[in-house]
């Protein structure tokens, strides 16, 4: 199998607009895309059965996180081209609970519906899901918050900032997993058991490969996720390199599902950035800041170009803003330690940073070529 050739992006990208589609027009009856931000969009076709295919999928998600026939499901991501919105709105009406399609944006709207339905899942990226909590927080609504759970997904997030939702919300999250090439969201997800997420081995095939080499490694071994799709009919891929960073996870679940897992999605390949020859990851930033009390999940990278070299100013939030300059340095001294550069660290009290109903950009490299 490892002998068959990788796809990726670049190849989609060239097929556009839909030199993926491998069946007749006739059994075409509904196109998805990436949003194209990054150069040309790619747009995916799909049969009535890949629909089905991705609904199922996307129900045995909602059940692994213990949803009923009597949730109601908030769900505040895009609908339209992306596959999110539609996509979760499928798996909830197939369990047969009641979708709450939202879409995002319009916190006023969606916190009055929040109350007035006793919304008991909410679905959303985690930067929405912490400006949901903020928010709840600030008008001192918790008591007419119903939420039990949250299905968190589209983005990275940290142990932090699961943590703070879950403690503000007082919901258990689930991380969901999925990408427009292949479906959408919905191919996998962690359980109770949080020690992985479950992917559907009946309609994907997952390897993990070195990104250098390109050879498959073992599971445990943390490397890049490539996936072939087993059942698809409007766009097959085989070997599909998703430049997403994690491992598969050998054995199987305390939970006692069968199917397999792989470890949380803990970066991209292509999403690090290299500064005076050090790469960097935000992955990494979101562990040390993990690691060191007082300081909060919400973060900004700048590199800038001054003076002939590179700068990088990490602005943070922290809890204490009276100790902001015992902080800085803490802050500056651990990076030096354990990411291996000197930072310019700039505090800031927690709320001050943006919030995003989608995803949060951490990274702006203001750097010319």
């Amino acid at each position: 199998f490892e002998k068959l050739p990788f796809s990726d992006k670049t190849d989609l990208r060239k097929a556009y607009p839909l030199g993926l589609q491998a069946v007749p027009d006739e059994d075409i009856i509904r196109i998805h895309s990436s949003s194209g931000s990054t150069g040309t969009p790619v747009i995916i076709p799909y049969t009535r059965q890949d629909v089905a295919d991705w609904s199922e999928m996307m129900e045995r998600c909602f059940r692994l996180a213990g949803l009923t026939k009597l949730d109601r499901v908030q769900i505040t991501p895009g609908y339209g081209l992306w596959t999110a919105g539609i996509g979760f709105q499928t798996g909830v009406e197939r369990l047969g609970a009641m979708a709450v399609p939202m879409g995002p944006g319009n916190t006023e709207k969606q916190l009055q519906m929040m109350q007035d339905l006793k919304s008991t899942v909410l679905i959303s990226t985690s930067s929405y899901a912490l400006l949901i909590a903020e928010e709840i927080e600030k008008r001192g609504i918790k008591d007419k918050i119903h939420l039990k759970r949250g299905i968190i997904g589209s983005e990275r997030w940290g142990d932090k900032m699961r943590a703070r939702i879950e403690s503000s919300l007082g919901i258990e999250m689930f991380d969901i997993y999925g990408l427009t090439e292949i479906y959408g969201p919905g191919i996998s997800i962690d359980c109770h058991q949080h020690s992985g997420m479950h992917y559907f081995d009946d309609y994907l095939y997952f390897e993990v490969i070195d990104p250098d080499t390109l050879k498959p490694l073992p599971a445990g071994e943390t490397g890049e996720l490539v996936i072939t799709t087993l059942a698809k009919q409007g766009a097959p891929l085989l070997r599909y390199r998703t430049h997403d960073i994690t491992r598969l996870i050998p054995g199987e679940c305390p939970c006692g599902c069968k199917f397999p897992r792989h470890d949380r999605i803990v970066g991209r390949t292509d999403d690090m950035v290299k500064v005076k020859g050090v790469l960097i990851y935000p992955a990494q930033v979101d562990k040390l800041l993990a690691s060191i009390d007082g300081a909060s999940s919400e973060y900004q990278i700048i590199i800038d170009h001054k003076d002939g070299k590179d700068v990088l100013t990490l602005n943070v939030e922290i809890d204490d803003v009276d100790n902001s300059m015992n902080m800085a340095a803490k802050i500056a001294d651990e990076f030096k330690a354990k990411i291996g550069i000197k930072v310019v660290c700039i505090p800031c009290a927690v709320g001050q940073l943006p919030r995003n109903t989608g995803k949060t950009k951490r990274v702006f490299d203001n750097r010319v070529g």
